[in-house]
């Protein structure tokens, strides 16, 4: 088969390798669509994987094509995605299924070889079932859209469930931020739309910096006075001039700087609730005024990483699948450039040089 097989930093072939081999409990899946994260760029050029060789690439989807010997042969011609995490099964968080927190655990395209390839092995547990009406591109997005699931239901899982109660607007409004506009801030962007863009009691407000990012955001159903370019804007000052004073009731940093998580701490209304899901791109440092309004407006912060996948129908990927079989969310509205696998070089340095704008970069 044909794949992208990393060496060394900066050194990724593309090259004839043998199929997998399948061990116990896993499956052979035919790769139908795969997307390029952020990750994958350090990843490559700058950090190197866990191990090398290895065969990058964890958000895809495929059907599968093999099973183990003696396997359910029943899952042949299934449709699936792929949660990319192999938890260990034997630590505190995977006893109490908390898997995205496994302390010991394998990875899809960063510790064994993933979807940059025509075929993958993957255990049958993590696999999840797709509807016939949602794509492979929607599926291959699952991972990133679960991500950004996972981090609204944590910080306003009780309001999704006040929502459906048919909560009024009272004339204060409860102000919403997304800070940060990449991918995990759109498809945050998309969720938060969905369950509350139609609910008088809330405010959706984005924050950016390209001018392709406020066309997503308005694609989207974002209202362009809702909309801060922080290349002409002061945030803070934007922020608080738009919630009169008062500032945000529950703010995402989806960057990852000192400077943007400042800005989350410094527009939280007292009591408020802040999530960082941003990628750290260096030391993080908080001056003493911020960390002081922590502890005077008694903010809630807090993190998070990846998203719950424990098979059962409450976890962030089951509500995934069922809000894209609803059509309540279509993360691939936001594929910007669809090339072939053999050409997947020509994504990478989009994304590393950034030559062009792009928000998913997707091969099929």
């Amino acid at each position: 088969m044909k794949a992208h097989v990393l060496y060394g930093i900066n050194d990724l072939r593309y090259e004839d390798v043998d199929r997998p081999v399948l061990k116990r409990n896993e499956v052979l899946l035919k790769v139908e669509s795969v997307g390029i994260c952020g990750s994958d760029i350090p990843r490559i050029y700058e950090t190197g994987a866990h191990r090398h060789p290895l065969i990058p690439g964890h958000e895809f989807a495929g059907t599968v094509c093999e099973v183990f010997e003696n396997g359910d042969s029943s899952l042949i011609g299934r449709r699936v995605g792929v949660f990319p995490l192999i938890p260990c099964g034997e630590c505190g968080p995977c006893k109490n299924k908390q898997y995205e927190m496994c302390r010991n655990y394998n990875y899809l395209g960063s510790r064994c070889n993933g979807g940059f390839a025509e075929f993958v092995a993957v255990p049958v547990s993590n696999l999840i079932k797709i509807p016939d009406n949602v794509s492979f591109e929607d599926a291959a997005m699952l991972e990133p859209t679960a991500v950004a699931a996972h981090a609204m239901r944590r910080l306003l899982g009780e309001e999704i469930k006040s929502v459906t109660e048919n909560v009024k607007n009272d004339g204060h409004y409860k102000n919403i931020v997304v800070l940060g506009l990449g991918t995990i801030g759109l498809l945050l962007t998309m969720h938060l739309l969905n369950e509350f863009g139609d609910n008088p009691a809330y405010n959706i407000i984005v924050i950016g910096n390209k001018e392709f990012q406020r066309e997503k955001a308005m694609a989207l159903g974002i209202e362009a006075k809702n909309y801060c370019d922080t290349k002409s804007e002061n945030v803070v000052e934007w922020v608080l001039e738009k919630t009169d004073g008062i500032g945000a009731y529950a703010i995402f940093e989806c960057v990852g700087r000192n400077e943007t998580v400042s800005q989350a701490i410094e527009v939280a209304a007292p009591a408020g609730k802040v999530m960082l899901l941003g990628n750290p791109a260096s030391d993080m440092k908080l001056q003493k005024n911020v960390y002081w309004k922590i502890l005077r407006n008694q903010l809630n912060v807090m993190g998070t990483w990846n998203s719950s996948f424990t098979g059962e129908s409450k976890d962030d990927w089951h509500y995934v699948v069922d809000k894209l079989k609803e059509g309540a969310i279509a993360p691939s509205k936001l594929i910007s450039h669809r090339l072939k696998l053999a050409d997947l070089n020509t994504g990478l340095h989009i994304m590393r040089d950034k030559t062009e704008d792009y928000v998913k970069i997707m091969v099929c």
